[in-house]
């Protein structure tokens, strides 16, 4: 897919001074860093990898978790067609940063404004408190599930803990934890594997498309839509490539980079779904959080496949958070044009981190304010129907403006799918957010 994508999305580097043509040296004067290259290409992964890991946050699980256990198999399918939509808004994020040298939010306040920068700010900040009570909330219950203990009481040390690493670490450090950490997803695919599914049913589910007309299957296939094409994950993407620059040359790499992440994320709500269509769904098991499902699993697929679920759990949501209140704090930054970046200290971005730790706060109030996992999802949904079309078709105005990438735009083919993909969501989000307040039939 990189391959057909840079065939039929070249990028224009009209803005690259070129360099006169320099002769190709013989076997004897081999430039001495040339072996280096490989290497040197593997340290540009990595973004796109976290990126994509953090978009299997335990909300979006808890979503896959509630689908599979209501429809089997039968939207198995749509998580793969997923795979396209990810590619195409996290390689137009990838250009956007790497060409214009700023973060969506920033590039959004030089090119558009105060105002829309804003607007921009409050859809982003809004989801982002809602969706850390929900996964700081996760993360502990699968820390409990683990070692057997009441995870309300776990609550804030699992928030501590992540802010320490914000706080201490630096970006490259944080990255460096992270892409660890992401090793835990495997968990949920070998969940997957250890749930004993019915692989002809799953091969039908993931390759024949088909969505009955019945309210459970539609309104099933608008969460999958809305929840896997999540406002801070392409934001992040952006901030990335400010934090840990590439030079125009190097773009494919990081292009290369953000599909694999797409990738990863894709396999992940596929293994999820595959996971609790085969235990809940074939059992006819309701549940509503993504901590159920691990404990309904014991009984139906045995202790390991519990545990293993459990870690992918908790290893979605030390992945998302870090993610999702620095994004934030980088929002917020540069909405106002403070200093900002986990490569700088406390002392150097003061009000960055005092950001970072007043969404902790925020989080973990109202994670443990007695309000249930259930209305907490119901809210991140309603916010994240607004603010995640907002967010695409901002991405999608920065990349076709000449003053913020350069002289030659991004190409149009790849800003016509942004574009289409914006529409998408928008009508789909719309829809949710409806059916979720009564206003139409789901």
């Amino acid at each position: 897919m990189a391959g057909w994508l840079s065939r039929c999305l070249p990028v224009r580097a009209s803005r690259v001074t070129q360099q006169p043509a320099r002769p190709e040296p013989g076997p004897r004067h081999r430039h001495p860093h040339r072996r280096r290259a490989p290497r040197f290409r593997l340290r540009l992964w990595g973004p796109g990898l976290i990126s994509g890991a953090a978009d299997t946050d335990p909300t979006t699980v808890t979503t896959l978790v509630v689908v599979g256990a209501s429809t089997t198999f039968g939207l198995a399918w749509l998580t793969l067609l997923m795979m396209p939509a990810l590619v195409v808004v996290q390689i137009l994020a990838t250009r956007v940063g790497v060409l214009s040298g700023r973060d969506l939010q920033k590039a959004v306040r030089d090119g558009y404004g105060r105002t829309a920068s804003v607007v921009l700010l409050i859809s982003i900040v809004a989801v982002n408190i809602v969706t850390i009570a929900a996964d700081v909330a996760a993360g502990a219950a699968a820390i409990g599930l683990l070692v057997g203990v009441e995870s309300r009481w776990l609550i804030p040390a699992f928030a501590v803990a992540v802010l320490t690493l914000l706080l201490i670490g630096r970006y490259d450090e944080v990255e460096h934890v992270l892409k660890v950490v992401m090793l835990g997803l495997l968990a949920y695919a070998a969940a997957a594997v250890l749930a004993h599914p019915d692989w002809l049913a799953v091969a039908r589910g993931s390759l024949v498309p088909a969505v009955p007309l019945t309210s459970a299957h539609i309104a099933s296939a608008l969460a999958i839509v809305g929840t896997t094409l999540t406002s801070y994950m392409y934001v992040w993407q952006t901030i990335e490539q400010v934090e840990q620059p590439c030079t125009h040359e190097q773009l494919k790499v990081r292009e290369g980079d953000a599909i694999t992440g797409a990738g990863l994320a894709v396999v992940i709500f596929w293994s999820i779904l595959v996971a609790s269509g085969a235990t809940l769904g074939t059992h006819h098991e309701q549940v509503t959080t993504a901590e159920q499902a691990a404990q309904a699993l014991r009984p139906l697929a045995g202790p390991f496949a519990s545990e293993l679920f459990a870690v992918g759990l908790l290893a979605s949501a030390i992945i998302a958070v870090p993610v999702i209140l620095s994004t934030g704090a980088y929002a917020t930054a540069s909405a106002f044009g403070w200093e900002r970046g986990l490569s700088r200290t406390p002392r150097q971005a003061p009000r960055f981190y005092t950001i970072v730790v007043a969404q902790t706060v925020a989080g973990v109030a109202l994670a443990a304010s007695g309000i249930g996992a259930i209305k907490l999802l119901f809210v991140a949904g309603l916010v994240a129907g607004v603010a995640t079309p907002l967010g695409l078709v901002m991405l999608a105005l920065t990349a076709g403006n000449t003053s913020l990438v350069g002289s030659a735009p991004i190409h149009w083919r790849l800003r016509a799918a942004a574009w289409l993909i914006a529409a998408l969501v928008t009508t789909v989000s719309l829809t949710f957010v409806a059916q979720q307040l009564h206003l139409i039939p789901g």
